[in-house]
């Protein structure tokens, strides 16, 4: 199974860690790699030669750049735009979820306290991540919930 390719744009330490954890004990072929906030994320993929992920897991309270303008930015980039994002938040606002399908991106995902809860979220989207890639996506379907 080819390895998967995972980037996570996250500020908080503990949630980076529990993300890497629930990761590791999946068992998936994947390489995590993170970054701390949204201008660090886009310096990255914007690198030389680098690996883009094939999936892009963002927070959007973020210093410096936050997840909606790091999301902007990822769409109206060419060679970035078909990327899959998922907006990885403790937000359940409204607000929060209509911009982050607005601008386009894969799915919202909140962050779960409960570990076996993130383990689950985790899987389902790293193993049926391509499915988000339709072009009809809804307010309906594009929560994921568990």
């Amino acid at each position: 199974m080819k390895k998967i390719n995972i980037l996570l744009a996250d500020d908080d330490d503990d949630d980076r860690l529990f993300f890497s954890e629930a990761i590791e004990q999946l068992g998936l072929s994947v390489s995590l790699k993170w970054v701390v906030n949204g201008a660090e994320l886009l310096d990255y993929l914007k690198t030389p030669n680098i690996q883009l992920p094939e999936l892009i897991f963002l927070d959007l309270n973020m210093p410096i750049k936050g997840g909606i303008e790091s999301l902007i930015e990822i769409r109206s980039t060419d060679y970035l735009k078909h990327l899959s994002v998922a907006i990885y938040s403790t937000s359940s606002a409204e607000q929060d979820i209509e911009e982050s399908l607005i601008h386009g991106a894969n799915i919202y995902i909140r962050k779960p306290s409960d570990f076996d809860e993130l383990k689950a979220i985790l899987n389902k989207v790293i193993t049926t991540n391509h499915q988000y890639h339709s072009s009809d996506l809804s307010k309906e379907n594009f929560m994921m919930v568990i």
